[in-house]
C-alpha cells in the first residue's frame, strides 16, 4: 500500500478528507519519531507499540572479500505487535 492508497482508505474510513488524513497521519508518525528518540514508547492498545532500541557497534564481514568491515552504533525503530493484532492475523490458530 502506497501513502497514498493508505492516506485514501484513512479519510474514506473516518469520513473526513484526504488533506485532514494526511495532516493527522503525519502527526502521528511525526510524534513517534519524536517520543522514540526520546527514549520513549509509543503504545496503542489492541495494535502494538513503537519503541527504539540501539545496536553496539561491532566487526562484520565483507561477504565478497571475507574482510572485516566495521559496522557503527546505531539506532532502530521498533514495532512489537500486541496479542490482539496477533490473535486477528492468525485467527485459525490455538493457544
Amino acid at each position: 500500500m502506497t501513502k497514498a492508497e493508505l492516506i485514501g482508505a484513512v479519510a474514506d474510513k473516518a469520513g473526513v478528507s484526504k488533506a485532514d488524513a494526511e495532516k493527522t497521519l503525519t502527526a502521528f508518525f511525526d510524534h513517534v519519531v519524536t517520543a522514540t528518540k526520546e527514549g520513549d514508547k509509543v503504545a496503542w492498545p489492541g495494535f502494538g507499540s513503537f519503541s527504539s532500541s540501539k545496536r553496539p557497534a561491532r566487526t562484520g564481514r565483507n561477504p565478497q572479500t571475507g574482510a572485516p568491515v566495521n559496522i557503527a552504533a546505531s539506532t532502530a525503530m521498533k514495532f512489537t505487535a500486541s496479542s490482539t493484532l496477533k490473535a486477528a492475523l492468525n485467527p485459525n490458530r490455538q493457544k
